[in-house]
């Protein structure tokens, strides 16, 4: 990446763990709340990390930034969360260059999410960005890798039917639900937690079953109120958690809490009860499963869940990677015109000093000079002959090296290296 003047570091990384090789336990310890996602991008700045972008999800957590070496971005996940480098080492990826450019590509178009064709994760995207932004540690090229990803994602989703239908965990959870519990409609839900995940299974539960007895729980008790008042749910304050999960046939668990919210001491039925644990880290305790007539399903379990749906949108795979290869051309050839910013760059500071000399010495020549009509003049040649030069190193692909070198020996130009 050097040669594309982006960033004073050599290299573009990925540094992460995903549902492939790390569990949800695992995944539970490098998960990064917004407090940590904070710290870790101020305490980047401070070592000259640069263009950082942060994912972090139910499924995946990753890194992607210009460093001096990888071991940078390991060394701030593991101190910014509960994981160690030992544990990352076992299971985590380390990408460079364009195997980190296309896994951001696939991670964003759905094709690598956990469930084939989920696009949560660009919102996720979305926000990362934001939030780099906010720390000054965002730059050309991660802007515009950002948007290419986000233009290859909303290209899939318009083009393919690669997202027909509902697509996530929290769909998921409402099938296992149907399949798994008789009557459904007679049955007491209990939703503690009220994140994005729980709102959508929220959403999906009274879609697909037309089950309005769901009773909310949230730490926070008027957002749990806000989604309530949209379906005329119940709300129960979070003292009465353990009266009503002894009244549930069905838990339903998203707090994303860093820590089990849901203990074995809590639980007293004497009545089949299903908890789904939609959470990451884990937020049910393994000693729930001692109990009687308690089973206990966690998130991934639930994506593994296939049915005809799922089977129907592998078909469409390759015409995904079909329009990200389309997009991420688009995105290389723009790369590759970054090899000419710093000549294009020194050639304008060239021809600005060559007409403020001229402009000077004109002035005290003519005694009618306009030097305001002769700055606006000159300065529009200027954008016109550094246009022309770009416009041919962009189009001599064979030849641009020499022709750079050929420009940089006429006008003597003095390249300000990083």
């Amino acid at each position: 990446m050097k040669r594309y003047h982006i960033s004073k570091h050599n290299s573009f990384y990925t540094v992460g763990l995903s549902y492939k090789n790390a569990d949800a336990v695992l995944r539970g310890k490098f998960s990064l709340d917004q407090d940590a996602t904070d710290a870790l991008l101020t305490e980047a700045k401070t070592i000259g990390v640069d263009g950082l972008l942060i994912t972090s999800t139910c499924n995946r957590t990753e890194l992607h930034g210009f460093a001096q070496h990888p071991f940078q971005l390991i060394k701030l996940l593991c101190d910014h969360s509960q994981g160690t480098v030992e544990e990352f080492q076992e299971v985590a990826y380390v990408l460079k260059n364009y195997e980190a450019i296309n896994h951001l590509f696939l991670v964003g178009s759905g094709l690598d999410s956990q469930i084939l064709g989920d696009f949560e994760i660009i919102s996720q995207l979305k926000r990362s960005f934001s939030q780099s932004k906010k720390h000054d540690l965002t730059n050309h090229f991660l802007e515009r890798l950002v948007n290419s990803v986000i233009q290859a994602s909303k290209r899939i989703k318009n083009e393919t039917e690669i997202s027909t239908g509902a697509t996530s965990v929290a769909f998921a959870s409402v099938q296992y639900i149907l399949k798994n519990v008789d009557n459904i409609a007679e049955k007491n839900i209990l939703l503690f937690g009220t994140g994005k995940i729980g709102r959508n299974t929220c959403e999906n539960l009274i879609k697909h079953t037309n089950h309005s007895h769901i009773t909310l729980i949230n730490r926070t008790k008027d957002k749990a109120e806000k989604i309530a008042g949209k379906f005329n749910l119940v709300v129960k304050d979070h003292g009465d958690l353990q009266t009503e999960i002894r009244k549930a046939d069905v838990l339903i668990v998203a707090t994303g809490a860093n820590s089990p919210t849901i203990s074995k001491e809590l639980i007293y039925t004497n009545k089949p009860l299903l908890i789904l644990d939609l959470s990451i880290p884990k937020n049910v305790a393994d000693n729930v499963l001692e109990l009687k007539d308690v089973s206990v399903l966690h998130l991934d379990h639930l994506s593994q869940i296939t049915d005809e749906t799922l089977e129907r949108r592998k078909q469409y795979i390759p015409q995904a990677e079909s329009i990200i290869d389309e997009v991420k051309l688009d995105f290389s050839q723009w790369l590759e015109t970054r090899k000419f910013a710093p000549v294009i760059k020194a050639l304008k500071k060239k021809l600005k000093s060559m007409k403020e000399e001229e402009l000077d010495f004109q002035s005290k020549k003519l005694t009618d000079f306009n030097s305001e009509h002769a700055d606006i003049i000159s300065e529009r040649i200027i954008q016109k002959i550094t246009k022309q030069f770009a416009n041919h190193l962009k189009e001599s692909e064979n030849d641009a090296d020499d022709s750079l070198q050929l420009i940089q020996k006429v006008f003597q130009l003095e390249l300000n290296s990083q």
